[in-house]
């Protein structure tokens, strides 16, 4: 929901039917409610409603449509264009305020998101204050009830970014698929591991694996003995992990590096072993650029596989999981062969196609 032209429909076919950012400019205003329903890793339906914002079906929707609109709802994702003038700013607020209460009577579980949307056209030396002032008065609007704000733009990852924890939101079961991810992640002694959904690649979830000091990496030309001693000590612990998933560990060596799990979506920015800051946002770019490459592959005739990354500090591997995702594992271990990630991946996915399954409550 928003008012007319904040960006709503733009956002859901940038996301929901590969829309580039430069199609988006032919779409019209949306009339009334228009009704779509989105195949989700497979077994799950988003049935999404757009929801026009010019002000006769806001109060519509507010007031004769009320029970059937804001009834049996999952989620309120609220779209606030930045760029207008204060007085629509302030009708604006009054409508989400309006919203809020109508959802507290008939949908009052539902999680409620805000987008304060087009942060591209507000002056970059502004926009930070512009959207801590703009949360900030939204907080006192809702009145207690937990709302989570994005800064969104078209133009960047910030969109996927914010669809990725929406849509995160609404999986069922979503904890057990973490769990082993994050299992998966320590088998390849992987520094982290994306979960992919294959149509969108929104982020569905992640795992990170933060290695110890450098010390714990044997170095081109050292002595090896001590690091093949510690990795032999610790390799019936991985090989039972890896018996559990049905997926084989890269090679005893690379257990030696100590790592502590998490499988947080929303997470700050990850210290590399040379101290250096991983952007939060880097999977929501990666969810970007694939989905360009893929839409370039296309008007090649072309059908888009995988991508495999070598660089002088990492590898990544990018491929499909499941039916419905792809999976992209980074590993900064050198001594990791891209083969034992290959094999991981593919022994890996009869497992995971269970796990999406249970996931997405089918049978």
């Amino acid at each position: 929901m928003g008012k007319s032209g904040c960006g709503k429909t733009s956002m859901r076919s940038l996301i929901f039917s590969s829309y580039k950012a430069s199609d988006t400019r032919r779409l019209g205003s949306t009339l009334d409610v228009e009704h779509s329903h989105v195949r989700f890793l497979g077994n799950l339906v988003l049935n999404l409603w757009d929801c026009g914002g010019q002000q006769s079906y806001m109060d519509s929707y507010l007031d004769s449509q009320r029970q059937q609109v804001f009834s049996a709802v999952g989620v309120l994702i609220y779209v606030f264009d930045l760029t207008g003038e204060e007085s629509e700013w302030g009708k604006d607020v009054r409508y989400f305020k309006d919203c809020l209460s109508a959802l507290q009577s008939n949908s009052p579980e539902a999680g409620v998101f805000c987008l304060l949307h087009k942060m591209d056209l507000v002056d970059a030396s502004r926009r930070k204050s512009v959207y801590a002032s703009r949360v900030a008065e939204l907080k006192k609007k809702s009145e207690g009830r937990p709302v989570t704000f994005f800064p969104t733009s078209i133009w960047d990852e910030t969109l996927y970014r914010a669809w990725s924890l929406i849509v995160h939101a609404l999986i069922p079961n979503i904890a057990t698929l973490e769990r082993h991810l994050a299992q998966f992640a320590r088998i390849c002694s992987a520094a982290e591991v994306v979960l992919f959904e294959k149509s969108t690649f929104l982020v569905i979830s992640r795992s990170t694996q933060q290695p110890d000091v450098d010390s714990n990496i044997e170095t081109p030309g050292s002595n090896g003995a001590d690091a093949d001693a510690s990795a032999t000590s610790m390799c019936s612990k991985a090989g039972n992990e890896a018996a559990e998933l049905g997926a084989s560990h890269p090679s005893a060596s690379t257990s030696s590096i100590g790592s502590s799990s998490t499988s947080e979506l929303h997470g700050a920015a990850v210290s590399t072993q040379k101290g250096r800051k991983l952007s939060p946002e880097r999977f929501e770019k990666i969810s970007e650029l694939i989905k360009n490459l893929k839409s370039s592959c296309a008007k090649l005739q072309a059908q888009f596989q995988g991508l495999e990354i070598r660089g002088a500090t990492y590898t990544a591997y990018l491929d499909l999981l499941t039916t419905n995702t792809y999976v992209m594992v980074i590993v900064a271990d050198p001594r990791i062969q891209l083969a034992a990630i290959k094999l991981n991946v593919e022994l890996g996915r009869e497992h995971f196609e269970k796990q999406q399954a249970i996931s997405t409550g089918s049978a």
